[in-house]
């Protein structure tokens, strides 16, 4: 059992030893070099790209700049289809580039963005679709490419928790136009900050590597009005080593998650979301959704009675990003055309899950819904 003052939160970053990454500082003191493409940059982007079988990709500080520069690098204007579902970032990359977020439905088995609402949703205003692999869950991407394609839209997809996570043997990154990643403390990968955006072709990470640099192309040509997101050399030397262990990170999460999944698949009332066999997943998080009226006891209730354990889960995510004032105004904001957002936001909890989470907390977790269930 975790001691009485013993604080477990929803994550906590996997680091790798210490000895370890004191050479690559090392290295870092004796070259000088700290930015702006410096050597570990320039692996790691080789290194990352090849562990992860895609093509073009371009590091970034962290995932919220790659969001802001992947619909500048398409010149996205006008508006973009959204979920509601996910963190606040996702709209807010479309509020910074002056785009109108229109926010549709999720589907309710993976609360990914709802292929059967983008439809109707579409106008002579829109130019993308933005989705978001939510939990690692990939969204419905043939469906959503298909309706790309037929009304000539831009897909881009926020893939902050998509990390490693293939379809049908195939990276989820190699799908829609591009995808962006984040590497923030509390992801399956971590370089501290740190993210990425996936292009599929060179000339499109050309512009993305312009773009990231204040639009500079050589030492006297700006090609447009850029930005500094680049990656420093201490967020890319760490990269390269989590590569060594991130995949035991994830087998670490794995068997955590299969036991979660054990002990809330007999729980009346609390719904733990599937897995498909074509999907390689990462097991980014364990969220479990709470029906009140089956299991007795509300979603917000378990939250304090978890936090009175010394357990902090998180409601994630809850307010949906519609509830914000920046985005409660608009028209697709509204709850009733929000259904089955609003009600799993109602219901979520994510519970903890790091790699070294101990089995004990666990069973305690487990423990505790069990006294309070029907």
């Amino acid at each position: 059992m975790p001691s009485k003052d013993e604080k477990i939160f929803v994550t906590r970053p996997n680091l790798p030893p210490l000895e370890e990454f004191l050479p690559y500082l090392e290295k870092v003191w004796e070259s000088r070099f700290l930015t702006n493409n410096g050597p570990f940059h320039r692996q790691f982007e080789a290194e990352l790209s090849r562990f992860l079988g895609v093509d073009y990709l371009s590091l970034f500080a962290n995932g919220t700049l790659a969001l802001v520069t992947a619909l500048q690098a398409l010149r996205i204007t006008g508006e973009v289809i959204t979920t509601p579902y996910s963190f606040v970032a996702t709209a807010h990359a479309l509020y910074w580039n002056g785009i109108r977020p229109v926010f549709v439905d999720v589907e309710p088995d993976y609360l990914t963005i709802d292929p059967a609402k983008i439809e109707p949703a579409i106008t002579p205003h829109t130019t993308a679709i933005l989705g978001v692999h939510v939990y690692g869950n990939p969204c419905k991407m043939e469906q959503i490419q298909e309706i790309a394609d037929t009304f000539g839209l831009h897909v881009i997809y926020d893939a902050a928790h998509a990390f490693g996570v293939t379809y049908k043997g195939q990276s989820v990154l190699r799908y829609g136009d591009l995808s962006i990643l984040s590497f923030h403390a509390t992801k399956v990968f971590t370089t501290f900050e740190g993210g990425a955006i996936i292009a599929q072709n060179e000339k499109l990470k050309e512009r993305i590597d312009y773009l990231k640099n204040f639009g500079f192309a050589n030492e006297v040509t700006v090609i447009g009005p850029g930005i500094n997101a680049k990656m420093n050399e201490f967020q890319a030397a760490l990269g390269l080593l989590q590569l060594k262990y991130v995949q035991q990170y994830i087998e670490q999460r794995k068997q955590i998650s299969l036991r979660y999944q054990e002990i809330f698949e007999k729980i009346p009332g609390i719904r733990v979301l599937p897995h498909p066999g074509e999907i390689e997943y990462n097991f980014a998080y364990f969220p479990i959704f709470i029906d009140e009226k089956v299991y007795g006891t509300s979603r917000d209730a378990m939250y304090e009675i978890l936090k009175q354990h010394n357990i902090y889960a998180r409601r994630y995510f809850y307010p949906l990003i519609t509830h914000f004032p920046p985005y409660r105004g608009y028209e697709s904001a509204r709850p009733e055309h929000l259904p089955v957002a609003e009600k799993v936001s109602r219901e979520v909890l994510c519970l903890p899950l790091y790699a070294d989470l101990k089995p004990e907390v666990v069973e305690q977790i487990g423990d505790i819904f069990k006294q309070h269930a029907p």
